[in-house]
């Protein structure tokens, strides 16, 4: 059995779905807060306790916002994947995709600076054209490595976090945030340590990222290129149905202001406008802090609805997206009510306590990239795991004096790793290239060999 096989077959025998991951988590919590925290109640009580930290932090109403900011970054992005200029993008990056090693440079360098932008777009985005990459071999007759080209197309899932649409920078972008976030696990003094907001210049615009983002631009493309010279032809393109929509029949009536351009378009525009309006207007006092959760959906939105063209496209792409956000959406309250018992319990501060004691001001950054990678294992969402992971890394950090968007972006790191081995957001790209996840693992572990280089050298370096 080769390496891929068999590592495939172990995450399948030892990784449940994602959901029963998410229960497992929730009870182990529950367990570890009851046998190692202290509370003035015991026994029976203790148990009832823990409960209501839990059902707190499932419906938490701050929380559940987030919770829908990530699904609509999510959705609009995949929506925005499928409009026409998109397509004629790809189709017209296909054209230069004639051997194995070209194309897996092409589609990586054009799948990580698409998914820097925006995470659900990079990653639809990359599926379709690796797609796109295999029809056109097998309509000119090419032999390329298919696995590898899919590999190529989810690479912009390694690097997505430290982008403009990472959820943990984008979030404590956000005014009150952290000190929503943390309030109940440290003192009030601790609370005015720590800074609130955290602007995108200090994480995804900050001189350590930049650099980690410029070297990801050029040397993945770069590695993905040599792989390709050294990859093993394999031609089979798996027949799946067709992606493009279908076609309506006649429109009459109040129809024709669902399929109007111009309708469309002037609403569209009014959105971009009045977004750019703002960014004019507060960029002199908050600089980069106009980037929020809030705003980038706004741009999505316009975006998807100008460049879809009618309003009956744009809501036909997000039903063909909306499935994508199904864990999100029920996921996410148990990973909340999870950060709940954490918080309530003093698990927290257990945690964070244990953080303390193995690390120091330099080793911080990569045991939090470490542990962020495990966690991503069995919590495979970067909004998930800063709820969960969040408080620990910065009342640590606050207790070891380590700087804070440098943990944050630690975090984005690690999360953003391995997925390059967890194959929960490999679905939609297995599902649209008809690839199996065995085949690209081979490909997508030796990106995050490189990618692993890369985030330590960044952390050690700054």
């Amino acid at each position: 059995m080769s390496f891929a096989s068999s590592f495939e077959k172990a995450f399948r025998t030892l990784l449940p779905a994602p959901f029963t991951i998410a229960v497992v988590l929730t009870l182990v919590t529950m367990v570890l807060a009851f046998l190692m925290t202290d509370s003035e109640v015991s026994g029976i009580d203790r148990g009832i306790e823990i409960l209501s930290f839990w059902e707190n932090g499932i419906w938490n109403s701050g929380l559940m916002v987030f919770a829908m900011q990530m699904m609509l970054i999510l959705v609009l992005g995949h929506t925005l994947a499928l409009t026409k200029p998109v397509d004629r993008l790809i189709s017209f990056a296909t054209r230069y995709c004639n051997t194995t090693a070209s194309a897996a440079a092409i589609v990586t360098l054009l799948t990580v600076n698409v998914a820097l932008f925006n995470w659900g777009l990079g990653l639809i985005f990359g599926a379709i054209l690796a797609r796109k990459v295999g029809e056109h071999a097998v309509k000119k007759n090419l032999q390329l490595n298919y696995p590898l080209i899919g590999a190529a197309g989810y690479s912009g899932l390694m690097v997505w976090h430290g982008g403009i649409s990472g959820s943990a920078p984008i979030k404590v972008a956000e005014e009150g945030h952290i000190q929503a976030l943390m309030k109940d696990n440290i003192s009030t003094e601790q609370l005015s340590l720590l800074p609130d907001p955290v602007s995108f210049s200090e994480t995804v615009f900050g001189n350590m990222n930049l650099v980690a983002t410029a070297l990801v631009v050029i040397l993945l493309p770069a590695f993905m290129f040599l792989l390709g010279k050294r990859a093993d032809i394999k031609t089979t393109l798996p027949n799946i149905s067709d992606t493009n929509n279908e076609e309506q029949g006649e429109v009459i009536g109040a129809e024709k202001l669902d399929n109007s351009t111009v309708f469309a378009l002037i609403f569209g525009l009014l959105i971009l406008g009045y977004a750019m309006y703002s960014v004019a207007n507060s960029f002199s006092t908050k600089g980069l802090g106009f980037i929020t959760p809030n705003f980038i959906n706004f741009v999505l939105l316009g975006l998807g609805i100008t460049l879809h063209g009618s309003f009956r496209k744009f809501i036909a792409a997000v039903e063909a997206a909306i499935g994508g956000a199904s864990g999100i959406l029920i996921q996410f309250p148990l990973y909340f009510g999870i950060m709940g018992i954490m918080n309530g319990s003093g698990l927290v501060n257990t945690f964070s306590d244990f953080f303390v004691s193995i690390s120091n001001e330099s080793t911080f950054p990569i045991f939090t990239l470490i542990s962020a990678g495990i966690v991503n294992i069995f919590v495979p969402s970067g909004g998930g795991q800063w709820g969960v992971q969040g408080p620990i890394i910065l009342q640590a950090a606050t207790q070891l004096g380590v700087d804070i968007p440098k943990s944050i972006m630690a975090l984005a790191y690690g999360d953003q790793l391995t997925n390059m081995l967890q194959p929960f957001w490999a679905l939609p790209l297995l599902g649209i290239t008809g690839l199996k996840a065995k085949e690209i693992l081979p490909y997508t572990v030796a990106l995050m060999a490189v990618g692993t280089a890369i985030f330590v050298s960044v952390l050690l370096v700054f």
